[in-house]
């Protein structure tokens, strides 16, 4: 059986925060959790990244390294590795059937994250892991990966307004679920935030009396290289930055920051493994360079306002002049905002639906793109990415980005 239809199942729960069915599944299968040590990463953008660093140094360092991240680009099993390699196709339907075995009767049912999260938690504990970096899913203090009382070092990377709907209306509400994945004693380890949500952190840091430590930002120093300042003794560290865009100056450094708090833990990490480990980092459709038909695409899956905001700031780094965009998006980001961290005057657009999600009508998206520019040279809709991307390189010596969905860029690499 193959794992969409195993999942199947479980999909018409949607998104239903709470902890009580995870907790009571995980209970079903001997609670594996407790048997893996964690560094739980959290916050609106750069939780992937941050992920990819610290799985690539922990890998590198000797560590038998778990990651658990979402959402997936085209595949089930880029969810969860060991040492940055994939869990096979079959161990997840292993997985995923020991976990619906653990489903009793009377049991409310789990929704699919909860499924595959539970899933992870097994294949790493059944596997030994050392660590495992895991991912939140979905804000943070009713995230089902939120299970864990004493995870080696909470990251919380960046709030800004997204999953308004489910988090609340503002920053500071958004920012209070983010901080339940702080705990007790535990080190917590923070990204520049907006003074509101800082606010909220450190208050709940300090109830905890948990450490809270927010680097300075990384400084480039050279193309594709940087050095960050360690926390304790100040010491500098230099290691190349293969992830563009200048917020990997921030992702990176609270990565290290982690690092750090792990090596005066006892973790033995040394700077050879610091700098082969970022070096090696990858971490797909993040502002990612890929060839389309022979030509240059940028392929970003910024999907709220945010990263909108620091894909443009990549892009005015390297373009100064007009840009041509693909765009699709889900019906329930911020168009107009998203539209207006990104385009400018005489910029083309062209809009598709994002297959098989719950997408935002394209012709609707074009009204309110021009209305947010109403200056742009193209605004157009095409019925699928195939014929947007033919329209987009027959139409433009621009330089081409792809972006507005995680699953856009998913589909992308399923037709590339």
């Amino acid at each position: 059986m193959d794992i969409n239809s195993l999942l199947k199942p479980f999909q018409h729960f949607g998104v239903n925060l709470g902890l009580s069915r995870i907790i009571k599944l995980l209970a079903n299968l001997g609670n594996p959790h407790h048997q893996v040590p964690i560094i739980h990463v959290g916050g609106t953008n750069g939780k992937g990244s941050v992920c990819a660093y610290l799985s690539s140094i922990l890998t590198e360092a000797g560590y038998r390294t778990g990651c658990y991240t979402s959402p997936h680009l085209v595949h089930w099993t880029e969810r969860i590795t060991i040492n940055k390699q994939q869990i096979s196709s079959e161990e997840f339907s292993q997985l995923i059937l020991q976990v619906q075995g653990a489903i009793l009767p009377d049991d409310e049912y789990p929704t699919q994250f909860e499924v595959i999260t539970a899933a992870a938690w097994l294949y790493f504990a059944q596997a030994q892991v050392d660590v495992a970096v895991v991912e939140v899913g979905l804000g943070g203090r009713l995230d089902a990966t939120n299970v864990c009382d004493q995870p080696l070092v909470s990251v919380i990377t960046s709030i800004s307004r997204e999953h308004w709907q489910q988090l609340g209306p503002t920053v500071t509400d958004i920012a209070r679920e983010k901080a339940g994945i702080i705990k007790p004693g535990c080190p917590v380890v923070v990204g520049q935030l907006p003074p509101d949500a800082e606010t909220v952190m450190v208050s709940r840091a300090e109830e905890l009396q948990s450490l809270y430590i927010t680097p300075q930002p990384a400084r480039q120093i050279s193309p594709g290289w940087a050095e960050y300042k360690t926390i304790k003794n100040s010491q500098i560290i230099k290691y190349p930055l293969p992830l563009h865009g200048q917020i990997q100056l921030n992702n990176s450094a609270l990565a290290l920051a982690a690092v750090e708090i792990l090596q005066n833990s006892g973790w033995e990490i040394s700077q050879s493994a610091i700098v082969n480990g970022m070096s090696k980092t990858q971490w797909p459709a993040r502002m990612q360079w890929v060839s389309w038909n022979k030509q240059k695409l940028l392929i970003d899956g910024a999907h709220n306002p945010a990263a909108a905001q620091v894909l443009r700031d990549y892009l005015d780094s390297l373009h100064p002049g007009n840009l041509t965009w693909i765009m699709g998006m889900l019906t329930t980001k911020e168009h107009r905002d998203i539209f207006q961290a990104l385009v400018r005057s005489h910029d083309q657009l062209y809009l598709v639906p994002v297959p098989d999600h719950s997408s935002a009508n394209p012709v609707e998206l074009a009204k309110i793109a021009r209305e947010v520019c109403p200056e742009l040279s193209v605004c157009e809709t095409y019925p699928d990415l195939s014929s947007g991307l033919a329209a987009a390189f027959n139409h433009t010596d621009n330089q081409v980005v792809l972006c507005g969905s995680l699953y856009l860029i998913g589909h992308f690499f399923t037709i590339l």
